[in-house]
């Protein structure tokens, strides 16, 4: 798999690679993750994608790793169905090592560490943003491999309500509602959904049973524009799940049910032509629960921010206090009850000077165990071209360790951060709504928290287990993403191939679960009053388990969608995944769905 993949990579690149050099587009999207303030896409150093409103629905995911895992540099894997613990690596990097912000509120687990991505549903997302790379100079601890950045809808003009419903494969039934819009200076916007499954046996060799699950989530945001310079907002989104999954060893209906929220209050102010500042209080909260074994965890990450930005012609200042406050609450057979903070300073500088860009970042982080942490980040770019240039950076970046790893039975009070050190190189072309880019990294990980198996005691005053969590890990993830979209006649293209080295450099394996080759192909266009849409993705093969041992053979995945207008206001989405029926496995034990349809309606008044 691993050769034919290499050879079709290079045969996409071959032919793809000349036609985007051969059109000059110009892209005018904005983005708000790489700096914390908003910026066009072709000022931004860092290697960021994003996924817009209308794309999420061609698409016809229902979760939001099915979106993700078709961008540049990600993949993930899964212990079953859409509802089950899913994985996410961005550039090869630990799940954990992802930070996911909704509106800006960041959402975080001090049990495992990372998001619960399999919590996330589409329907409640207006934009997305992802950015490949360490950013703790912006966001401190989490950010080690990138940032998620997950937005919701906002409501402008006349009322706007709509209504979706869906039928699929495994008894699959949606249901969505939403209504947005805004009235002298107030704006709205509320959604709502439902999605059920009877499921598929997620686990072939041991309980028999389906693994059916259930998900509700919604969001709202209001906004008031007091005056021309000053603006509060609220936002929220909430999801629960209930989810069958099996339990080694076990013939019971085992469910696991999960919470997350995200709630956030922002007071926008324009001072001056020269100076803004935003105020916020947010609260990400994260709970998961495990019947009828006695499982339960529930973070809750408050954060209070000021973050203040100056324009002075051709340079930009911003400067942060940011002050975080975790708290785990975990009732298991390892009770832990337990809080922290952390107290940061962030500045950053930022300048076009004709064909050269400049970014410079640096952040100190003063955390209420471990002590201080300063990260810093510098980015460089030079234009060849109005359409070509040349980007280069260097960053640090850490992850504190979760509180479940420093108090839990297993963990080690004197555990410290993860710590990394990134350098990339890239070359980017946009012009004409066409786009290219050769990206090259090295992101080095010391400190890296691993489990150690074998008995001893855990020195934390609980008693002796037989493995505990230690600093006993060194990674690098380092590789080559080419990415790009053109359009050639009446189809739009674009295709990714991820060439990437995840490898533990104390043994000098391949880090589990993680391939090295990915190529991502994918089209879209009109046919017969339809808009028709196919993916394609190859993956080379993986190692199951860290003595890589376990091979997990590379697979190929074939997906098509296709939306067709019915009506004004009346939309149609058929969409058919994995077309070949391809049966294939992201984690050893665990099955993967094959051929599944969907079949969905949506009704947008106007």
């Amino acid at each position: 798999m691993g050769v034919r993949l290499s050879a079709i990579a290079c045969a996409a690149a071959a032919v793809a690679l000349p036609a985007w050099a051969q059109n000059s587009p110009v892209l005018n999207e904005v983005v708000v993750t790489a700096t914390r303030v908003t910026q066009p896409l072709t000022d931004v150093l860092a290697d960021v994608s994003l996924i817009d409103r209308d794309a999420l629905e061609r698409s016809g995911a229902a979760s939001l790793a099915d979106v993700l895992a078709r961008l540049p540099g990600v993949t993930f894997t899964r212990n079953g169905g859409p509802a089950a613990t899913t994985s996410l690596y961005l550039r090869g990097g630990e799940t954990r090592h992802t930070l996911l912000l909704i509106d800006g509120v960041r959402v975080d687990s001090q049990s495992t560490g990372g998001a619960a991505w399999q919590t996330l549903s589409v329907s409640q997302i207006e934009r997305v943003e992802v950015l490949r790379g360490p950013a703790a100079a912006i966001y401190g601890s989490d950010a080690m491999g990138g940032v998620v950045q997950v937005i919701t809808r906002k409501g402008e003009g006349p009322v706007q309500p709509s209504v979706g419903v869906g039928v699929g494969s495994h008894g699959t039934r949606s249901l969505q509602a939403a209504v947005s819009g805004s009235q002298g200076a107030w704006d709205y916007a509320l959604g709502l959904g439902r999605e059920t499954s009877t499921g598929f046996n997620a686990q072939p060799a041991g309980n028999p049973d389906k693994d059916g699950y259930g998900r509700t989530n919604g969001s709202a945001r209001l906004g008031l524009q007091v005056n021309a310079s000053h603006r509060v907002e609220a936002t929220w989104l909430g999801s629960s799940g209930n989810a069958g999954y099996d339990a080694f060893a076990s013939k019971k209906d085992d469910r696991s049910l999960s919470d997350l929220s995200a709630w956030g209050l922002t007071w926008q102010a324009r001072w001056s032509d020269v100076w803004r500042s935003r105020v916020a209080v947010t609260r990400g909260s994260d709970r998961y629960e495990t019947l009828p074994s006695p499982y339960l965890t529930d973070t809750t990450v408050t954060t209070w921010l000021w973050h203040n930005e100056w324009r002075l012609g051709i340079h930009q200042l911003t400067a942060a206090l940011e002050r975080r406050e975790d708290e785990l609450t975990n009732a298991s057979t390892t009770p832990v009850n337990t809080q922290r903070h952390q107290n940061a300073l962030a500045l950053g500088y930022g300048a076009k000077l004709g064909a050269h860009t400049v970014q410079l970042n640096v952040r100190h982080d003063d955390d209420s165990e471990f002590g201080a942490r300063t990260t810093g980040n510098a980015g460089y770019a030079l234009a060849l071209t109005p359409a070509w240039r040349v980007t280069a950076s260097v960053g640090t970046a850490f992850r504190a360790p979760t509180l479940f790893q420093r108090y839990s039975l297993y963990g080690v009070p004197t555990l410290q951060p993860e710590a990394s050190h990134n350098r990339e190189v890239g070359l980017k072309y946009a012009a004409q709504g066409n786009s290219l880019s050769v990206v090259a990294y090295r992101n080095r990980v010391t400190n890296l928290i691993t489990y150690v198996s074998g008995p001893g005691s855990c020195a934390n005053g609980v008693g002796t287990f037989a493995g505990c969590y230690g600093n006993t890990g060194k990674a690098s993830y380092s590789g080559v993403t080419l990415s790009g979209a053109t359009r050639l006649g009446a189809v739009a293209w674009h295709a990714s191939l991820d060439l990437q080295s995840p490898k533990d450099d104390v043994t000098g394996k391949r880090l589990a679960r993680r391939a090295k080759q990915v190529l991502k192909l994918g089209a879209d266009t009109q046919l017969a009053g339809w808009g028709v849409g196919g993916d394609v993705l190859l993956s080379g093969d993986r190692f199951n388990n860290a003595a890589n041992t376990q091979r997990l053979p590379g697979y190929g995945v074939f997906n098509l969608s296709a939306t067709k207008q019915l009506q004004p206001g009346l939309d149609l989405l058929v969409r058919l995944d994995n077309v070949a029926n391809k049966d294939y496995q992201t984690v050893t034990g665990y099955a993967t769905a094959g051929r599944t349809a969907y079949v969905g309606l949506k009704w947008t008044g106007r």
